[in-house]
């Protein structure tokens, strides 16, 4: 006859008809993680995308920028996004800050193929990319800043000159080869601001450019990448453009 489970404890083994199953050595339980930012944030993005590739849970909490609630400037130093919250059983919560911070330690700490590559020389060299990242991000910004033509066009040659650089560095079909990592996950979101603007102003930034052309395509049919925002999310990004009566957004 075969006796039911039999639990015996947290730390002990399942028994059922004599055989037992004990649990792996060292297994603790993944912390609650809660990522906090705005709706349209590119830096969140990167968390989110790592988050969904490992397959584990979190929340998302979003905030309005122009009114920062009070709690979020009690956990947040430098009261900007992204901020994540790790609880552990037992102890208090922990803040994280910067979005390279939080993206390397959910890479080290969640269970599943990290984005990171084991190699040395090959992890610092993504990070070096990642660093590079920013750069695109701060021209993107100039971008949707620019208010007449003389503005848009130096932003627009200076974002076309930074992705330059990219092309001849992406392996296909993602940066590193075959393999999905960190640098996917941290270009899709400036790829998708992009891609938002051209859904209503052609920028033509990757007509030189097949092999960034094939990745940034790649990288939006992934699906983490695809669920890592607001299903509205070209609207919004665009309504923030035209709230700063971007240039871009204009027929010219």
């Amino acid at each position: 006859m075969t006796s039911p489970l039999t639990p015996l404890g947290d730390a002990a083994a399942t028994c059922e008809g004599g055989v037992c199953a004990v649990p792996e050595a060292g297994a603790v339980a993944l912390p609650r993680l809660t990522l906090i930012s705005f709706p349209t944030c590119p830096y969140v993005q990167r968390a989110v995308i790592a988050l969904k590739e490992r397959g584990v849970d979190f929340q998302v909490t979003y905030i309005d920028l122009a009114n920062k609630p009070d709690w979020f400037l009690q956990i947040s130093p430098l009261g900007k996004v992204p901020v994540l919250k790790v609880e552990r059983d037992g102890d208090d919560p922990a803040i994280l800050f910067e979005s390279a911070v939080i993206l390397a330690y959910l890479d080290e700490t969640l269970p599943g193929d990290r984005l990171f590559p084991d190699d040395p020389l090959d992890r610092a060299r993504q990070r070096s990319w990642i660093e590079y990242a920013g750069s695109v991000l701060g021209d993107l910004w100039k971008l949707g800043q620019a208010k007449d033509a003389e503005g848009f066009d130096a932003a627009l040659t200076a974002l076309r000159d930074r992705l330059a650089v990219l092309e001849p560095e992406v392996k296909g079909p993602f940066f590193a080869g075959q393999r999905f990592s960190a640098v996917d996950a941290v270009y899709a979101p400036a790829f998708r601001q992009i891609d938002a603007i051209e859904t209503v102003a052609p920028l033509g930034l990757f007509a030189d450019l097949p092999r960034l052309d094939a990745w940034r395509r790649e990288l939006a049919a992934r699906r983490s990448v695809r669920d890592a925002v607001p299903a509205d999310f070209v609207d919004r990004h665009l309504t923030r453009l035209r709230a700063s009566d971007a240039y871009v957004l204009k027929d010219h």
